[in-house]
């Protein structure tokens, strides 16, 4: 018997994403694996998350072309919030060509469109499990 009263315990995620369909959809991936979502359509509408959310926010997981903001430009204003929280970037745009424009640094978690839910789940806890293991011990 499943219990919804229960609070979720996973991982939160705060999913920036324009497309209508995609937003739900990665959203939906994550929820089934586990994770808790807040959901943003724009830069304006993340940042305005992470001030106002309660509780912690583990991995800012943001589309690298937003309207009138790149990715990259969020996530410096997201960090300046959110100290602590971790980014991936999702983009149709190659990797390398986001490191060569400047959007995104070298060695930044990175996941090419179209991904799979097992690839963006695995990519999450990856980064989230790197994270912790270089938290300083209480």
């Amino acid at each position: 018997m499943w219990n919804t009263s229960a609070p979720q315990q996973g991982p939160v995620v705060l999913l920036v994403e324009d497309d209508e369909d995609l937003r739900d959809m990665t959203s939906q991936m994550l929820e089934l694996r586990g994770f808790q979502v807040l959901v943003a359509t724009d830069a304006v509408t993340a940042i305005t998350k992470c001030k106002v959310h309660e509780g912690k926010i583990d991995v800012l997981l943001t589309d690298l072309g937003l309207p009138g903001v790149s990715g990259g430009e969020l996530a410096r204003s997201a960090h300046a919030v959110r100290p602590g929280m971790e980014t991936v970037y999702i983009s149709g745009m190659p990797q390398e060509i986001a490191i060569r424009r400047g959007i995104i640094k070298r060695g930044a978690s990175f996941i090419a469109k179209p991904f799979t839910a097992d690839q963006l789940a695995g990519t999450l806890r990856s980064v989230l499990a790197q994270h912790n293991s270089n938290a300083p011990a209480p």
